[in-house]
C-alpha cells in the first residue's frame, strides 16, 4: 500500500508559478514510479508529467513541455511539480499517483498507476 498526499495547491495570477508536493508513504518510496495528473471540471483525467523510480527518466504532457518540471527526493520521500507561467488552462484539481508495475519507466496513462493522492487545487487567475 502507498499513501499519497498533495500540498501546495492554491491561488495564483496568470504568468505566476507554484510548486506542489507529494509525500509518500508505506511502500519504499524509490520503488514507485511517479506521476502528476490534472482534472478540471467536466474534464477527463489528464497525464501531466511522470517521473521514474530513480528520477533518470521523466515525461511530460506537451501542454506543459518547458513549464512544469518534475522531481523526486527519494530521502524525503517526495515528489514534486514545480509549475511556472501559468495561465487559466491549468486550471484544475492536481492528483499525485504511484505506480508500482513498470517504476524504471516514467509513464503517462491513468490505468497504469496503483495509488492516488486526494488532490490539490490549482485556480489560475486571469
Amino acid at each position: 500500500q502507498v499513501q499519497l498526499v498533495e500540498s501546495g495547491g492554491g491561488l495564483v495570477q496568470a504568468g505566476g508559478s507554484l510548486r506542489l508536493s507529494c509525500a509518500a508513504s508505506g511502500r519504499t518510496f524509490s520503488s514507485n514510479g511517479m506521476g502528476w495528473f490534472r482534472q478540471a471540471p467536466g474534464k477527463d483525467r489528464d497525464f501531466v508529467a511522470a517521473i521514474n523510480w530513480s528520477g533518470s527518466s521523466t515525461k511530460y504532457a506537451e501542454s506543459v513541455k518547458g513549464r512544469f518540471t518534475i522531481s523526486r527526493d527519494n530521502a524525503k520521500n517526495t515528489v514534486y511539480l514545480q509549475m511556472s507561467s501559468l495561465n487559466s488552462e491549468d486550471t484544475a484539481v492536481y492528483y499525485c499517483a504511484a505506480q508500482i508495475d513498470r517504476p524504471w519507466l516514467a509513464r503517462d496513462r491513468v490505468y497504469e498507476y496503483n495509488y492516488w493522492g486526494q488532490g490539490t487545487q490549482v485556480t489560475v487567475s486571469s
